[in-house]
């Protein structure tokens, strides 16, 4: 077959099948069309190239190919196989405006399929922003009644103390009270200050934790706190947990164990920092909707650790837990 001969029966082969209805939403088989321009032509193999994609019908090997333009820009490839198959010049101007529109449908999917992983990773983004936004507000939220909880307990025993004295007519005294309750007003309105900013009591960062309970509880005749053979520095999230948890509890403490003795007790076994906390109050059977066992135990198992509550009526309460502090 002369090679005019096959470009004519290619030519043919391509007009016969852009006459093919393809159904609403279906893409035009480029593979079949390679094979029917292959078949016209007597080839062993045929080829189309368009936007990356090879469309390939027949054998494979040495080819002979063609840049396939339209409008003045190259649209594609066409390849025979073998070699001498080749030219088909008029095939490849008549496959100009079909390869042109298959680059375009493929173009327009990426840009599709770019637009939907833009589209799902915006929404990705938008849940981890807010899901961060809701755990960063549970923390305050922990930090604050955990924390500031402290000090106006302190404050309302502070108030209460103060009632008695002016009650009592004890005058000698009422200065002291007042210089006692303004302190323990100026130390609560630091620390909502510096929680809010997302600042950790400054002892707790410089000093470790058990300076930083011995300067919260120093103030409070009531509780005594032991750190047994004393404590190293630990992670970051390991020290602020435990400081919390403790805060928690003693708040707990004063707040359903009012004049009750309170012990803190923290030792260290290397692989974990354990801590308990007791109070001699009436304790109960019935663990009351206000304990901060939520905040307890929500602390602890954030950094893999344990907190638990055992109370019994007239034997009071006891807080015990620990967490995990890394290598010794």
């Amino acid at each position: 077959m002369r090679v005019r001969e096959r470009d004519e029966r290619a030519v043919a082969a391509v007009a016969a099948w852009l006459r093919v209805p393809w159904p609403d939403g279906v893409q035009p088989d480029l593979a079949a069309l390679a094979e029917a321009v292959g078949r016209a032509a007597g080839a062993q193999g045929c080829w189309l190239r368009v936007a990356g994609r090879r469309y390939g019908w027949g054998a494979d090997g040495p080819s002979w190919s063609t840049p396939v333009d339209h409008g003045g820009k190259a649209q594609g490839t066409l390849g025979l196989v073998p070699e001498s198959a080749g030219p088909l010049q008029e095939t490849a101007a008549v496959l100009g405006p079909v390869l042109s529109a298959a680059r375009l449908r493929e173009e327009t999917d990426a840009l599709r399929r770019a637009g939907d992983t833009a589209t799902r990773d915006l929404a990705d983004a938008r849940w981890r922003a807010a899901a961060e936004m809701d755990r960063e507000r549970r923390t305050l939220e922990r930090d604050l009644h955990d924390g500031a909880q402290h000090q106006l307990v302190a404050l309302k025993l502070s108030v209460a103390l103060l009632e008695h004295v002016l009650s009592s007519g004890q005058t000698d005294l009422s200065r002291t009270a007042i210089d006692d309750l303004m302190a323990k007003l100026d130390d609560a309105e630091d620390l909502v200050v510096r929680t809010a900013a997302g600042i950790l009591p400054i002892a707790l960062v410089s000093q470790g934790l058990g300076a930083a309970l011995a300067a919260e509880l120093t103030g409070h005749a009531d509780v005594t706190l032991d750190l047994g053979g004393g404590l190293r520095r630990y992670p970051p999230v390991a020290e602020s947990a435990v400081y919390f948890i403790c805060m928690e509890a003693v708040n707990n403490a004063h707040k359903h164990a009012p004049g009750a003795a309170i012990t803190v007790s923290l030792r260290d076994t290397g692989p974990t920092l354990e801590f308990t906390v007791t109070d001699t109050g009436p304790g109960f059977a019935d663990l009351p909707p206000d304990a901060g066992l939520h905040n307890l135990s929500t602390r602890a198992t954030a950094v893999g650790g344990t907190a638990r509550v055992h109370s019994t009526p007239g034997r009071g309460t006891t807080v015990t837990g620990a967490v995990p502090t890394g290598p010794a």
